[in-house]
């Protein structure tokens, strides 16, 4: 709630008001506390007051119970008991609804929301895939390899596609990028579709997400309150964790400078937290902590609900200006230890034992502190958080429906669009590289076929030409025989023509036999 300029969050003890600054509200914060202690309220004030103000809020809702802030809050007894103890009336409290947007990965109850292979990025996506160093690098090859080719990595099917085909020419690949492992890759492509098999087909598509349509206002200049259902997105912790981090990630890389603001251009709220941080990579917790950091410098603004201060790491921790610690437990020695941290994060007030009063806050109660003007941690009070003025709880199916096809926002992304990307030029490619592969097997073929023949022809022109031959041997021997057989017969008629008629008989069948000897031996026949 607004009260003079500033967030009016809560009332301290000595009945006076509590102020969140504007100007210090991209400091960034936390909100911790175990379950049941107030937390959501907490969150609920906040956000119900940055949409006040005409600052947009993104909410991660993992319970489905932030869904009621498109509805105005129902009055109760206990209620008005509330407003009383505040002097809300006073202040123009009245129960009203916020306008909300309401997304979902899954795209069932809300307006899809989506990314992209490429924006995603090897670093984030070897988070979601959980690989190790090797597969990381060669995921990374493979994004530099479809870069250098100009190719689209919009959906996991791009993705799948451009592992196949670097796995299959892993050798022309290797002189330019380095080996490729055959293994690796197919242990990739496993996790590849491990992630579709939970959702990860629905999530990385298009139409993307253009971030800038987070910073808009509803009725009333009031702040667009963007809602992403995670009650089912929960369950997978990794693609949880990393799309906030992707979500942080494009903020700090497509927000510009703007310094110190009046207000917050954006407040993000995380809910569970922990996720963000549980077994993620030294690489990973070097750019969480790198946007937390820098982003303030974006005007935006990012607070972390968690159960526990210890689920955030030292470095993150120590960048949360604005701080709201609701109750803990310390039932063993190890809670005590988280206690005691969580005392000692504050600036100590010397009217109470921090940590003995974290043990001992009612549902609602919390101890805060929160940036002065000057950037200083004020001292930390107890203190009671306000009551929303939008509804508390979750709503009906038919309000939610109702909500998402009435957002502006809700014909732009409820189509999904398969655009034309690596999956599809690959494929093309390999149609293509199949019918060259074709052309030249018939080529081969037809020379083959083409060689055979003429040798065939060869062959038999070499056969003809033997046949011609004999022929002619057996034409020239035919005349020789009858030539000679005959000047053989006469010689030897005449010579044996002095011994009689026997002897020329005889002189002339022995000359024409000698003749056509003769003529034999000269054609080898």
């Amino acid at each position: 709630m607004l009260k003079d300029g500033k967030i009016w969050v809560a009332n301290n003890e000595s009945g006076e008001n509590v102020f969140l600054l504007p100007k210090m509200a991209n400091r960034h914060g936390l909100i911790a506390g175990a379950t049941g202690t107030g937390k959501t309220i907490t969150l609920k004030v906040l956000a119900e007051s940055f949409s006040d103000m005409g600052v947009p809020v993104f909410l991660a809702d993992v319970k489905g119970d932030l869904a009621g802030m498109v509805q105005e809050g129902v009055d109760s007894e206990d209620m008005q008991k509330r407003i009383q103890k505040f002097g809300l009336e006073e202040a123009g409290f009245d129960y009203q609804k916020y306008p909300s947007t309401f997304w979902d990965v899954f795209g069932e109850k809300g307006i899809p929301l989506r990314t992209t292979i490429s924006e995603m990025g090897p670093v984030l996506l070897s988070r979601i895939l959980g690989l190790n160093d090797l597969q990381r690098d060669i995921l990374s090859i493979a994004f530099k390899i479809a870069d250098d080719n100009e190719l689209l990595l919009v959906d996991t099917k791009d993705l799948k596609a451009m592992l196949t085909y670097i796995s299959d020419n892993n050798k022309e690949f290797a002189a330019e990028y380095g080996n490729i492992s055959k293994v690796s890759v197919a242990a990739i492509v496993r996790a590849v579709v491990s992630l579709e098999i939970a959702g990860g087909d629905k999530f990385f598509f298009e139409p993307a997400l253009n971030i800038k349509d987070w910073f808009t206002t509803g009725e009333g200049g009031k702040g667009m309150i963007n809602i992403l259902d995670s009650t089912s997105l929960i369950n997978n912790g990794t693609l949880y964790s990393t799309f906030l981090l992707w979500m942080m990630s494009e903020l700090f890389e497509t927000l510009p400078e703007v310094g110190d603001l009046d207000k917050p251009k954006m407040v993000f709220f995380f809910d569970e937290a922990h996720l963000l941080f549980a077994d993620a990579p030294k690489i990973l917790m070097d750019k969480i902590e790198q946007v937390i950091k820098l982003i303030r410098s974006k005007g935006v603004g990012i607070y972390f609900v968690t159960q526990n201060p210890r689920d955030i790491p030292d470095g993150v921790l120590a960048q949360l200006g604005n701080k709201i610690q609701h109750a803990l437990r310390a039932y063993t020695p190890s809670d005590m230890k988280a206690v005691k941290a969580a005392a000692d994060s504050f600036r100590e007030n010397p009217a109470f034992k921090t940590a003995d009063v974290i043990q001992e806050l009612s549902t609602g109660e919390a101890i805060c502190s929160f940036l002065d003007e000057h950037g200083t941690p004020t001292m930390c009070e107890r203190v009671k958080i306000l009551p929303p003025q939008s509804l508390m709880g979750g709503i009906d199916d038919s309000v939610r429906d109702k909500e998402i096809k009435g957002s502006v926002l809700y014909s732009k992304y409820f189509e999904p669009h398969d655009p034309d990307s690596a999956y599809e030029f690959l494929q093309r490619k390999g149609i293509e590289d199949a019918k060259e592969a074709e052309r030249l097997k018939a080529e081969e073929l037809a020379r083959k076929e083409k060689e055979k023949e003429e040798a065939a022809a060869a062959k038999a022109k070499e056969k003809e030409e033997a046949a011609e031959k004999r022929k002619q041997k057996q034409r020239i021997k035919t005349v020789g025989n009858a030539v000679v057989g005959t000047v053989g017969r006469e010689v030897g008629k005449g010579l044996g023509g002095k011994f009689g008629k026997f002897g020329k008989t005889l002189g002339g069948n022995l000359g024409a036999s000698l003749g056509r000897g003769i003529l034999s031996t000269i054609f080898k026949t």
